[in-house]
């Protein structure tokens, strides 16, 4: 039953080692635009109207402000354009910042990048709430945070079955919010098309009596202000570049289509919104956003206004939900790529039956919950936290791109570099005034959160080299062992013992199980049978050949495995399966052979660390404790053969 309802909920496996499999969970550019591309979109529910409210009651600086958001958009996605060519695999801000800058750096920016996706699915869940509690009854706001808790279960369910299948879900969601929206803009605008000419000029006169009144440099502050604290409005720009690897090939044109689609659409809309604000004289009501109140206003003649109203604001709302979908792609990827990098966990490269990161999924997804119960749901302050980040990365991204013109010295190098270096003039400007002005806001937390998962992750990387050298000097002595070559294969005797040894690779800790073995039953197996499970995790699954190069590389360790054991004469063979589980797929391999051998015992190695904690269980897999366990109820004995690893003391700081 539970099996039953689990394949309901997250629907069928598939299989790693299906031809066809990457068509079937890649995306094309319009999906990506859905799936990537609804964050930068969604981000005009609440980036405008944020800039616009800080405009105080000079509101006739939205014009140069709708100006000014829409140039931004265009060059950051011309900027992340050039990363997408040079990252062809995925380039997003944590691989960029590492390649072009340096590892230390990469953390900095792949840090700030997942905290920045937890916040962005915070952020589009309690922002689709508040539009959708915008046209329901008063008396209904109590529910509202637990709907934005229930609305956070719903997604990562969603996303445990599938990229694609949740993108789809969703894309009727999105088609719907296009094009409502467009007709608000439009109408909004040109409903106006009497007073567009005079717009200009009320504009500037009204700038020249605001520089009489608090001068020049008031003036561009408050603009400027205006612009850095809409700086959520570009939140959502890096999805493309960070998402590549789940595009469908060519994945450079798909994802430069795709970033195209969300610069037209992202910059039309946001800035679309400041005009209507000001051609329609609106202003903030409590309980209402902007968007709200605009549409409101908009549509009070109309004879169905408030059907269209609620259909709006309910696509509006529901849009926000596909933007959270962008933590949930970007976000894993993100750790996947920091775990191959020994920062994180090994385990945030693992996918699941369904081809994902299932691990990265529930680590966002419980760190949005913790996020969205800090908060309380609050988009004000959400907003703050949100954009720092963001531009910290956004900073950190263009100054490699910046670095890598200057350094490389490319001969389209003069017209290349102008792009990142005015996106990184920006970037870093957005960045330290967001920082300064909203630090008592709520920015210290994204600050002291990210700093945190920094010394998290330096500490992870110390641990990791530490145990990687411990292992490498035991793969020194015993790959090398002398031992005389075998005349011939030894003879198969399935009556006599056999031991059936579960390695991973061919390794110092594979060897050292192998002859303690030896040493703890001289002379008492005949045979021996060398199992391995080659995991097909995030970074191996990229492409078919990228799959057959893996498969042979397994089967060449074990058969080094068999050399061994015959130049040791004794008859060996092995076995090998590819699995997204490798405790699922070393249990198949077990129950598989075990019909060949009558007097067999299954060994497999596990590392101990002197001074064991629940931090060294949690970065190095138990999957020798699990498979025990399992493998005891199908009436199979399994000898776990400890491997110990004394790591060097280390003192605090």
């Amino acid at each position: 039953m539970l099996e039953k309802i689990k394949e309901l909920l997250f629907g069928k496996p598939k299989s790693p080692l299906d031809p066809k499999v990457f068509h079937k969970v890649s995306l094309i550019a319009f999906f990506a635009w859905v799936g990537l591309g609804a964050d930068g979109l969604s981000s005009s529910c609440y980036g405008p109207e944020e800039a616009f409210l800080s405009l105080g009651h000079f509101t006739h600086l939205a014009l140069p402000l709708a100006l000014m958001t829409a140039v931004t958009v265009f060059i950051l996605s011309a900027s992340y354009s050039q990363i997408i060519e040079l990252f062809p695999a995925g380039g997003g801000g944590y691989l960029v910042a590492s390649r072009l800058i340096g590892p230390k750096t990469g953390l900095v920016s792949g840090c700030a990048l997942l905290v920045d996706y937890v916040l962005t699915v915070a952020v589009s869940i309690a922002s689709s709430m508040d539009a959708i509690f915008s046209f329901l009854p008063h008396d209904l706001l109590r529910w509202k945070f637990l709907a934005t808790l229930l609305c956070l279960l719903l997604l990562i369910i969603l996303n445990l079955r599938g990229v694609k299948e949740s993108v789809l879900i969703l894309t009727p969601i999105f088609i719907v919010f296009l094009i409502t929206h467009l007709l608000m803009i439009f109408y909004g605008i040109f409903s106006h098309g009497a007073e567009l000419p005079a717009l200009m000029g009320d504009t500037v006169q009204e700038t020249r009596l605001g520089v009489a009144e608090l001068g020049s440099f008031a003036m561009l502050f408050i603009l400027l202000r205006a612009f850095s604290l809409g700086g959520g409005t570009y939140t959502g720009i890096e999805a493309v570049s960070n998402g590549l690897a789940i595009l469908r090939e060519p994945r450079v044109k798909t994802g430069k289509k795709t970033m195209m689609y969300m610069a037209i659409s992202l910059a039309f809309t946001a800035g679309g919104l400041l005009v209507a604000y000001i051609l329609n004289n609106v202003h903030h009501i409590p309980g209402r956003t902007l968007n709200a109140t605009l549409f409101y206003t908009l549509t009070a003649p109309w004879p169905l206004g408030n059907i269209i109203v609620f259909i709006t604001l309910l696509s509006e709302g529901a849009l926000l939900l596909v933007a959270a979908q962008t933590g949930f792609l970007g976000g894993p990827r993100v750790m996947s790529n920091m775990a191959v990098d020994n920062w994180l966990p090994r385990r945030f490269t693992n996918l699941s039956d369904r081809l994902v990161i299932k691990d990265g999924v529930l680590a966002i997804g419980l760190a949005a919950l913790l996020v969205l119960l800090y908060t309380n749901a609050s988009v004000k302050i959400l907003v703050v936290m949100y954009s720092i980040n963001v531009f910290l990365t956004f900073a950190l991204s263009q100054w490699g791109m910046v670095r890598h013109w200057v350094k490389t010295r490319p001969p389209q190098r003069f017209r290349k570099l102008p792009i990142p270096l005015l996106a990184l003039l920006l970037t870093v400007g957005i960045l330290l005034i967001t920082s300064v002005l909203k630090f008592k806001e709520g920015g210290w937390v994204t600050i002291a959160v990210t700093g945190t998962l920094v010394l998290f992750c330096l500490w992870v990387k110390q641990h990791y080299s530490d145990t990687y050298k411990t292992l490498r000097h035991l793969d020194e002595i015993l790959t090398q062992l002398p031992l005389p070559e075998a005349a011939e294969s030894p003879e198969k005797l399935p009556q006599k013992p056999s031991a059936i040894l579960m390695v991973n690779g061919y390794n110092g800790m594979g060897i050292h199980s192998f002859l303690a073995i030896h040493r703890f039953f001289p002379g008492h197996f005949k045979n021996f049978v060398f199992l391995s499970v080659g995991v097909i995790d995030s970074d191996r699954f990229k492409d078919t050949e990228e799959i057959e190069k893996f498969k042979a590389a397994v089967q060449i360790d074990l058969d080094k495995y068999v050399r061994l054991a015959n130049r040791m004469g004794l008859y060996a063979e092995s076995h090998m399966a590819f699995e997204t589980d490798v405790i699922e797929g070393l249990e198949q391999l077990c129950q598989q052979v075990s019909s060949d051998w009558h007097k067999k015992v299954y060994f497999t190695g596990q590392l101990a660390f002197e001074g064991e904690t629940f931090l060294t269980r949690f970065l190095h897999n138990q999957t020798a404790f699990a498979l025990q366990r399992k493998l005891l109820f199908s009436g199979l004995e399994v000898v776990i053969l400890p491997i110990r690893v004394r790591l060097p003391q280390r003192l605090p700081g």
